[in-house]
């Protein structure tokens, strides 16, 4: 080929690489950078060994429901899809129903919102994040509500992540971010106005253990309010394909396993609390959630593409390749719950401390 011809082609491959990288963009727009992909606070040269170390907690399945290692567990999990999440999904990492007309930023965007709304807090309030992830739910409801958000993530990285997203939006002064486990908070007892959960107590080994920690620190008379992944009353136990579908759930997600929508309000009696409310917000007429997933899926093929070549060349880590599988497989199973209606992953409570604790009897 002569030179002009190696020119046009050097060209078009660049022309093309610019456009599949930085004007087609990953599956959510505002996500991360697919050059900056990392392992979070996994050096580069051991993310796949942590991916490996990811799947021996399943090939120990009793090693999951031991308390102390599910920590471990969750927090290696978040170092491998941060970023992924970020630049594939957004900064909020949960689902919402869709809803017609608006896009799926304003239809998660007013999911939170429905967050803070339901526990009734006001300008100034403190309110507590159960879970907060790079903090995309707390800074939309910071705005929303005027609340002082305090969120707390296990993960190092998402701490950093979110304090940086935090400072570029201008709500530094109204967000604050803790690095620390949710089944021991760093938190004095009856310290916040309210408490959310978005999608993050389904990593407690125990539910009663979250719960009660959230019981403890909040005020008395105050709201806390969890969306739930859940299997539902069309879950049943002998069927072959929906306990693989919830079992590829667990797997994909750092799950210790997966609880039944009855089992929600008795751990928070149990706890103390008082219900208020429970309903499954994806059950009809809210329009399906996990089509998000669907609509996603030639830009996951898109990505998968994409990370592999990053990989090939040494801009992204060995086995960001083996985490993006995971999560794309993982995807076809939430959408499978989902469409077979044997899974929720917003099944909402609403909890109040009482104003005078419990009799024990």
């Amino acid at each position: 080929m002569d030179p002009f011809g190696l020119f046009c082609t050097g060209a078009l491959l660049a022309c093309g690489l610019y456009w599949f990288v930085c004007l087609l963009g990953p599956a959510e727009q505002k996500g991360k950078r697919a050059v900056d992909l990392s392992g979070g606070s996994i050096s580069a040269e051991k993310v796949q060994d942590n991916y490996k170390q990811y799947w021996s907690f399943f090939r120990q399945p009793k090693e999951i429901e031991t308390a102390e290692k599910v920590p471990d567990f969750v927090d290696t999990f978040y170092n491998l899809v941060t970023d992924i999440y970020e630049w594939g999904w957004g900064q909020s990492f949960h689902f919402s129903p869709s809803i017609r007309g608006k896009s799926h930023r304003d239809a998660t965007r007013l999911h939170e919102e429905m967050a803070v709304d339901l526990i009734e807090v006001k300008p100034g309030d403190r309110v507590l994040d159960v879970g907060c992830g790079v903090g995309g739910p707390m800074r939309a409801i910071a705005t929303h509500s005027r609340a002082n958000v305090v969120g707390i993530t296990i993960n190092e990285y998402q701490v950093n992540r979110a304090r940086l997203h935090n400072k570029k939006a201008g709500l530094d002064s109204l967000c604050e971010v803790v690095c620390g486990n949710f089944l021991e908070m760093p938190f004095k007892d009856n310290t916040f106005d309210g408490a959310y959960s978005i999608e993050a107590t389904c990593h407690a080994p125990k539910l009663e253990e979250v719960y009660a920690e959230v019981f403890r620190v909040l005020k008395p008379g105050s709201l806390y309010v969890s969306y739930e992944w859940v299997t539902t009353d069309k879950y049943r136990g002998d069927n072959p394909e929906h306990v693989e579908v919830i079992q590829g759930i667990e797997i994909g997600d750092a799950l210790p396993g997966l609880r039944n929508y009855k089992d929600i309000a008795e751990v928070a009696k149990k706890v103390g609390f008082q219900v208020v409310k429970e309903k499954d917000l994806a059950k009809p007429p809210a329009l399906p959630w996990w089509t998000r997933l669907k609509m996603g899926r030639i830009a996951y093929w898109r990505n998968h593409i994409l990370v592999t070549v990053l990989a090939a060349i040494g801009i992204a880590p060995k086995g960001t390749v083996d985490v993006h599988e995971m999560l794309f497989k993982t995807a076809d199973y939430l959408t499978r719950g989902g469409d077979s209606g044997i899974f929720s992953p917003m099944h909402m409570i609403l909890l109040r401390k009482p104003q005078v604790p419990p009799t024990q009897s």
